[in-house]
């Protein structure tokens, strides 16, 4: 948002310059951006008067300039063609900055001739877009006048304008905030009520009030359009705005003074005498949506989610309401009779047809942020008389339909609740003064009431809901220097430190991934309806009203399908070799809760070619890096039952399995993801991946603050014995490797499979398993025998499992 410091007393009367009037815009809560001030950056330049020409001796297109200027008589070099005797224009010293060219003027000859300065034009003043030669002025300006003054230079003011705040977006909002905070005093304007001549005869309907609640118009025949005043051209063209013609600029500078939005149809364009506000139409014979011709001469597909503006009765579309209007119904030098609109659109369908359509129109922008409803027909009255001035035209009746919506609730508000909540010391006559010069209108109730005040928002402040957000505003008008410099007092710290066990759980769960060699990935809580129905979701319950982006309109029920999305682009780019991770809530509809904090890691093995081949198969290596992650976090690992395939379809059936604590407590699923998945997300496969569920995996016991032990290394070497056991095909090996590493669990270390064979030599339906049983002496060195007794106790142990030794 962008004003000028003469447009902003016209609001307001002050005495500050503009940097006063930014800082104090700073300290009332509007985030200044920058302020640009021409009248600074073109002080050094001056009237001067050509007295004589002569051609440059080297080059037939120079000229050698005797130049009368602020600093005495000046020799200066100039290529311009209309340099001549007698000519008034714009002198540049040495050491001046031209903005135009980026350059500092510095004495060096040109073409051997030595120019004392520089005679400028207005494109390299940037006073203009382009120029033909130097700036020709009225020769009765005398010479060393300043260029500034010449040219109406002001400064103008640019800052960002918060969502919450949309009277910031007019100049008149803007001047009631620093006539609050004591920059000035505000003035006031009563909006005159201009008597229509006769009966509307175009009329409106509407058809979507949840989109339009409110519509008001009214035609103004015999109109003389053309190019806008050199005042007004000169308000719009100082903040950036290209002037157009009369009716069209009237609404611009109406948009940016009360921040109300316009629209002006060419009365003689219109098709039939009623407009009508409708939903985007499909047609049922072909089933495309209509489209629109806009005035930025694009042409957009209007859906049933947009708000459309229609003429003959409601057959053709004439604009995109509250964004932007046709182009078959502008204005231009030939039109005669208009139809000026003022509605209020519901901000979230305006948002998300500007999102959706990718427009971002001044209008477009206003709507979305909530224009004040009470601005219709004023806005309409204050354009019909601006419009009357400098085109002419008789006006209508106004036409109005539909109910603007409610206006703020009052609600009670204590005085000292202020000093509750911020520490200032402020008296109720000055609070008071503050909201009522913020039009916050207050009734003051009796002694005997809980609540002394009853406190109205204007209906330009929605935002206002509570007595918090009252303080708040007194105590950005009063300055927030004002708060009192008071330390908190001094609170002892925990011994154990600040982080929950679920903090500190993900901390270490970062760092041991991060050392696993996997890239942390931070990406949306939300994702694509139709990507969450792949991933379970997909539910309406679960489906954003107002999405930051239209692929972005469902809570995720996982994290992998943004990973295998992260994945995939990577891979775009050249990186397909990916390792990726991320901790982050999900959110699923057969939960009590509905929300859960997972830790999910993918990767996507495709390493360079090598005769070698590919070498260890990466789901083990998947699973061993799952296995440290879950001993990193306290996991109970030794109790975890792996089960062979996963529970949810996104999984491969045959190379994905789960970790659990019995048939209802899944901690894990993991594995090589569906090929369907990943081609429905456009990404290359294999991708493997895992989601542990951190909710579900419990903490471990015996947290009462006892130290760890010491380490128990044992000092005599281990030995291993090899066995081969023949196994049920359906049985699975882990339940053989649990059952011998249970014979002894003082002696045996760790039980590794080293080798599966079926084939010659094995019965059919059976499986040979060869396994390494490490074995730690801790007392002595084992006898024979007792090492005979060992072996005796794994074949029972096995037996038991149901294998049964080879021989």
């Amino acid at each position: 948002m962008k004003f000028t410091l003469s447009w902003l007393k016209d609001h307001l009367e002050t005495e500050a310059d503009v940097h006063q009037i930014a800082e104090a815009m700073t300290m009332a809560g509007l985030e200044v951006e920058d302020v640009h001030d021409p009248v600074a950056v073109l002080a050094p330049f001056t009237v001067a008067k050509i007295l004589s020409t002569a051609r440059h001796p080297d080059a037939d297109r120079l000229q050698v300039c005797q130049v009368e200027t602020v600093d005495g008589l000046k020799e200066i070099v100039c290529g311009a063609p209309n340099a001549r005797p007698g000519l008034t224009t714009i002198y540049a010293p040495i050491g001046a900055y031209v903005p135009g060219l980026g350059v500092t003027l510095v004495e060096k000859p040109v073409r051997g001739v030595v120019s004392h300065g520089m005679l400028c034009s207005a494109s390299e003043l940037e006073l203009a877009d382009e120029s033909d030669g130097i700036q020709e002025l009225p020769p009765e300006i005398p010479v060393g006048t300043p260029v500034a003054g010449l040219f109406g230079a002001e400064p103008v003011i640019d800052f960002e304008v918060t969502p919450n705040r949309p009277d910031w977006l007019g100049v008149a909002g803007i001047a009631r905030d620093l006539a609050a905070a004591s920059v000035g005093k505000l003035k006031h304007f009563d909006i005159a009520v201009v008597r229509g001549a006769f009966p509307s005869p175009i009329s409106v309907r509407l058809d979507a009030p949840e989109m339009c609640p409110v519509f008001a118009g009214r035609v103004i025949r015999g109109v003389k359009n053309g190019p806008s005043p050199a005042w007004l051209q000169k308000r719009l063209t100082a903040i950036g705005l290209r002037p157009i013609n009369r009716l069209v600029d009237v609404t611009n500078l109406i948009a940016y003074d009360r921040a109300r939005p316009l629209h002006v149809y060419d009365m003689g364009k219109l098709s039939g005498t009623e407009i009508v506000v409708r939903a985007g139409l499909t047609s049922a014979e072909t089933g495309e949506p209509e489209h629109l011709i806009a005035l930025d001469g694009k042409t957009y597909t209007a859906s049933p989610a947009d708000c459309i503006i229609a003429d003959a009765a409601g057959e053709r579309p004439i604009g995109l309401g509250g964004v932007m209007g046709g182009e078959s119904t502008g204005c231009d030098e030939a039109t005669t009779d208009v139809f000026l609109e003022s509605a209020w659109f519901e901000p979230i369908v305006i948002a998300q047809t500007g999102r959706t359509l990718g427009i971002h129109s001044d209008a477009q922008y206003r709507f979305a942020r909530g224009v004040d409803p009470v601005s219709v027909t004023p806005g309409l009255e204050l354009a019909t008389r601006l419009i009357l001035d400098l085109c002419g035209g008789e006006p209508s009746e106004i036409v109005f339909v539909g109910e603007p919506p409610a206006s703020p609730a009052p609600f009670a508000f204590d005085p000292a609740y202020v000093q509750r909540l911020t520490g200032m010391e402020l008296s109720d006559d000055r609070i008071g003064t503050i909201l009522g010069q913020l039009g916050f209108l207050i009734t003051k109730g009796g002694a005997d009431q809980a609540e002394p005040w009853t406190v109205t928002p204007p209906s330009w402040r929605r935002d206002v809901e509570g007595r918090a957000d009252l303080v708040e505003e007194v105590a950005r008008i009063e300055g927030f220097s004002a708060l009192p410099n008071t330390p908190l007092p001094e609170v002892a710290r925990h011994a154990r430190g600040v982080l929950s066990p679920r903090q500190a759980r993900v901390r270490v769960a970062r760092r041991a991934l991060a050392a696993l060699g996997y890239a942390e990935a931070v990406t949306w809580s939300f994702t694509k309806q139709s990507t969450a129905a792949l991933f379970g979701g997909g539910d309406d319950r679960l489906v954003l009203e107002n999405p930051i982006a239209a692929d972005l309109d469902c809570m995720r029920p996982s994290v992998l399908p943004n990973l295998i999305q992260a994945a995939a682009r990577n891979a775009a780019r050249g990186h397909a070799d990916a390792a990726l991770f991320e901790i982050g809530p999900i959110y699923l509809n057969d939960q009590p809760n509905g929300q859960r904090t997972v830790i999910a890691g993918l990767i996507a093995p495709h390493p360079d070619r090598h005769w070698g081949g590919a070498g260890e198969d990466a789901l083990f290596g998947l699973k061993g890096d799952l296995f440290a992650l879950l001993e990193e976090i306290g996991a109970p690992v030794a109790s975890l039952q792996l089960a062979q395939g996963a529970n949810q379809s996104w999984w491969h059936p045959g190379r994905s399995a789960r970790l659990q604590l019995g048939p209802k407590n899944v901690i894990v699923e993991f594995g090589e993801l569906h090929p369907r998945v990943l081609k429905a997300l456009d990404a290359d496969g294999p991708m493997l991946a895992f989601e542990i569920i951190l909710d579900a995996v419990p903490e471990p016991r015996g947290k009462g603050g006892k130290a760890r032990g010491a380490a128990d290394l044992p000092n005599l070497m281990p030995l291993s014995r090899d066995f081969a056991f023949l196994l049920d095909e359906a049985k699975a090996v882990g339940d053989l490797t649990r059952a011998v590493a249970g014979a002894d669990k003082a002696l045996i270390a760790e039980v590794r499979v080293f080798d599966v064979y079926r084939g010659q030599g094995v019965p059919e339906g059976q499986k040979s398993v060869a396994v390494e049983v490490e074995i730690q002496p801790r007392a002595a060195t084992l006898a024979e025998a007792e090492i005979e007794s060992l072996t005796a106790k794994i074949v029972a142990a096995a037996a038991k499992a149901g294998a049964v030794l080879r021989s």
